[in-house]
């Protein structure tokens, strides 16, 4: 069997996924303030299916503090009330009509530091994912000298890429926790 060759840019493309990942995840933390993304996580039992709160209603910002949620259909209206009521955000909806308004509270010094945890554990996992591309790339490079595909200088060569590609998205990945750690902590 044919080993494929090896290909930087594809290691690099799957690391980028992680970092991607990492962002999008910790654009759903709460922050104090009033962001559509942080209804993200939330899906709501519709029609028989579970469907994310963007595909039942939109949300949008009036204020910096509130949010107001236009559900499409009347008699999903319930449903994304008791959504948002059991997810772990600790919002509290208000139901006025197919319109439901979210106000967000402020955050105290302890919510805070607990959300810093919950980012540091995202950012924990983002770091294991780019951690096992490096490895798989890494296999893939020994598999090739092993078949004599490459040389050991080429895979030594290649694998010192790996590295500083690994250590590029990982520095990617801890400015983009210390970013959000400040806009966290910021009172």
């Amino acid at each position: 069997m044919a080993t494929p060759e090896f290909d930087l840019n594809d290691i690099k493309r799957r690391m980028q996924g992680a970092v991607s990942a990492l962002s999008k995840d910790l654009g759903s933390l709460r922050t104090g303030r009033a962001t559509p993304s942080i209804l993200d996580p939330i899906n709501v039992d519709a029609y028989g299916s579970s469907m994310p709160m963007a595909q039942v209603a939109t949300v949008s910002v009036p204020e910096p503090r509130l949010l107001s949620i236009s559900v499409w259909d009347r008699s999903m209206v319930a449903a994304v009330e008791k959504a948002i009521r059991e997810s772990d955000l600790g919002l509290n909806p208000q139901t006025e009509g197919q319109t439901i308004r979210l106000r967000v509270p402020e955050m105290n010094e302890q919510r805070r530091k607990e959300m810093v945890k919950v980012a540091h554990k995202y950012t924990e996992e983002a770091r294991v994912a780019v951690r096992h591309v490096r490895r798989d790339a890494l296999d893939h490079l020994k598999k090739l000298e092993k078949e004599s595909a490459i040389s050991e200088d080429d895979e030594k060569r290649q694998a010192t890429e790996v590295q500083k590609v690994t250590d590029q998205h990982i520095a990617d990945i801890d400015g983009v926790l210390a970013s959000k750690e400040k806009e966290i902590m910021q009172v």
